[in-house]
């Protein structure tokens, strides 16, 4: 059976280009960066290139990137060490509800320490209204962090109105790019941003490489204590095969970024269009315009979002239901809930991130697919069988 790989917001395959990248640095190329020798200079060069390539991908400067190993990692460096940095100033940030785990858990671990937390609500697209943030912000706010984009139902936020009202008080903005970066145009200047996250593996680099911005004269407490490594920002040993990884896969994400984002925003299209129009009781949630140009989610009223994964992965499909991080759970999605989706509805989401590679004949094959699965879903649906006894009488 041919797979069909359509969860790219989980993980992507290498390019060829970046595993050849990568491949010296697992073999001759071994040498530490932080050495003085010769075996040290050539694979600090080469960590510097990578450096100046992601930097390159975001118009940021190259002493603003800091390497990490997640994107989790990255945001939590960029919430707790900003707000940890700024504490004599204030002690309140300001966060989205639909924001990943690791930014509203390392908020709720600064809860902890004596931070106080504002939620800023969404809505029912998942949209986060800048007025609603700038209600949320108090004397005491040093902080503010709102997602580029969502990774579940693919909204683009308005972080640069954010970052503009934020800028005029004085508070720093961190956004969480993993799920934008490589996939729309970022510039940290026209976003105003003092802080962005990202990581190579949703634009086909290697996994456990990902970076944080950090604009000039930011602070940010260090999560790792040890050398002078990254600055002082990050301590250990440097991951260099990932790090080149990431540096070829954001510079190839770069020239080809135009050419993706109107093939792959097609594509998208006539898969919304197709499920939309064919299929009864099931919701586009997200923007329809607003939209991450290889995205598209649903919630299919009626259906666990797991039974129609593990039903179209049977057939050779591979997607995702809710959030990478959250697909093994049952609980419905944090993200459709602040959204207003009732809970039943919210445990039938279903998210279909393409790849560069993907086809127009992949999509007919989804759509051809789903139908056959949902219908028999539904015949085994409780809740379905319910629903058609109340709209005979």
């Amino acid at each position: 059976m041919t797979r069909l790989y359509l969860d790219r917001n989980a993980a992507t395959p290498l390019l060829p280009e970046v595993l050849a990248a990568m491949l010296p640095f697992l073999k001759e190329s071994f040498g530490n960066p932080q050495s003085l020798h010769r075996e040290g200079q050539t694979v600090l060069e080469a960590t510097e290139e990578a450096r100046e390539s992601v930097a390159r991908l975001i118009g940021a400067a190259a002493d603003e990137i800091v390497f990490t190993a997640s994107g989790s990692e990255a945001n939590n460096l960029a919430v707790k060490g900003l707000a940890l940095a700024s504490r004599v100033k204030g002690t309140h940030l300001v966060v989205s509800a639909i924001e990943h785990p690791s930014v509203l858990n390392a908020a709720r671990a600064l809860e902890k320490l004596g931070f106080g937390v504002s939620i800023v609500p969404v809505d029912g697209r998942g949209f986060v209204d800048p007025a609603a943030v700038e209600k949320a912000l108090t004397p005491k706010t040093t902080l503010v962090s709102v997602m580029l984009a969502n990774s579940e139902v693919g909204t683009i936020e308005p972080v640069a109105e954010i970052a503009a009202l934020c800028k005029a008080r004085n508070i720093a903005v961190h956004t969480d790019a993993v799920a934008a970066a490589g996939s729309i145009p970022i510039d940290v200047a026209t976003l105003g941003v003092d802080a962005l996250s990202l990581a190579g593996a949703p634009f086909y680099g290697p996994k456990g490489a990902a970076a944080l911005f950090l604009k000039k004269g930011t602070r940010a407490l260090p999560l790792v204590d040890g050398g002078i490594q990254e600055g002082g920002r990050r301590a250990g040993t440097e991951n260099v095969a990932g790090i080149v990884g990431l540096g070829r896969a954001a510079g190839i994400a770069r020239e080809r970024l135009a050419e993706r984002a109107v093939r792959e925003a097609a594509l998208r299209d006539r898969l919304i269009d197709g499920v939309l129009g064919s299929f009864d009781h099931v919701v586009l949630t997200g923007s329809r315009d607003r939209r991450l140009p290889y995205h598209a989610s649903f919630c299919v009223e009626f259906v666990e979002g797991e039974s129609l994964l593990l039903s179209l992965d049977m057939k050779g499909i591979a997607v995702a239901s809710g959030s990478a991080c959250s697909s093994k759970s049952l609980k419905a999605s944090h993200v459709l809930l602040a959204m207003g989706l009732d809970h039943a509805l919210a445990q039938g989401s279903l998210v279909f991130s393409l790849l560069e590679g993907t086809s127009a004949g992949d999509i007919e094959a989804v759509l051809a697919a789903f139908g056959p699965i949902i219908d028999r879903l539904r015949r085994m649906s409780p809740t379905y069988t319910e629903f058609l006894k109340e709209k005979r009488t």
